[in-house]
């Protein structure tokens, strides 16, 4: 439903791929990515999913759906991708608020 939302076209599941992600030794991602084939899109063919804890006290869901364009590739790419924005995300967010 989320991808129909987001992306405008239908999805069928493929697989779930457990990726394990470390950035200087720490662990930066440890779950599952959801990978579907889409259905009618202009652009891609795939489409990664997941979902994480969000809000006070982590009771919310946060979804997250990634096409695959270059340079998401795969599982463990979109892993990469995500992981480095988020990096940036945090960083550029104390540049700002020192």
């Amino acid at each position: 439903m989320v991808i129909a939302q987001l992306h405008g076209c239908d999805s069928k599941h493929v697989e779930s791929v457990p990726v394990h992600e470390v950035f200087r030794g720490k662990t930066v991602w440890d779950g599952i990515v959801e990978v579907f084939d889409l259905v009618g899109h202009p652009k891609a063919k795939r489409c990664y999913a997941w979902s994480h804890p969000e809000g006070t006290d982590d009771k919310g869901e946060r979804f997250v759906t990634v096409l695959e364009l270059p340079p998401v590739v795969s599982p463990k790419t979109v892993v990469q991708v995500a992981a480095v924005n988020d990096i940036k995300k945090r960083y550029d967010h104390r540049r700002q608020h020192g």
